[in-house]
């Protein structure tokens, strides 16, 4: 029932390069400011939670700017990679987050744009 999900060698140059941004928004080295997030995505960016709710953008900014204002533990665990190439400069990514008991699956709509990545569209679904 499972499909079978091993991403393609002519895309693992892709998969660690997103790999290396996943879970979105939690990893410092990207940045943690209101600025940094919005340089992270593209205009139309938009979410659906794992609660089956949608964000527009500006509430997700809204949203990591009052989580960043404090510090906050923020452990988690990704696993279970798979990406594919969507059209000649959009990529999907598909992982599993563990954070404590809480499992979801999620995946990210990416988009290169010269020298940077961008997303598109994010969504997550507790398992």
């Amino acid at each position: 029932m499972t499909p079978e999900r091993k991403t393609p060698e002519s895309l693992l140059s892709v998969q660690e390069q997103l790999i290396a941004r996943e879970p979105i928004f939690h990893r410092p080295e990207f940045g943690v400011t209101r600025a940094d997030f919005e340089a992270m995505m593209a205009e139309e960016f938009w979410e659906t939670g794992a609660s089956g709710q949608r964000y527009s953008k500006q509430f997700i900014l809204d949203t990591l700017a009052a989580r960043h204002a404090q510090p906050h533990d923020d452990p988690w665990q990704t696993s279970d990679f798979y990406c594919q190439q969507i059209s000649p400069d959009n990529f999907l990514l598909t992982y599993t987050l563990t954070q404590g008991a809480r499992i979801t699956q999620r995946m990210t709509l990416w988009r290169r744009e010269s020298t940077r990545w961008l997303i598109v569209y994010h969504q997550g679904t507790v398992a």
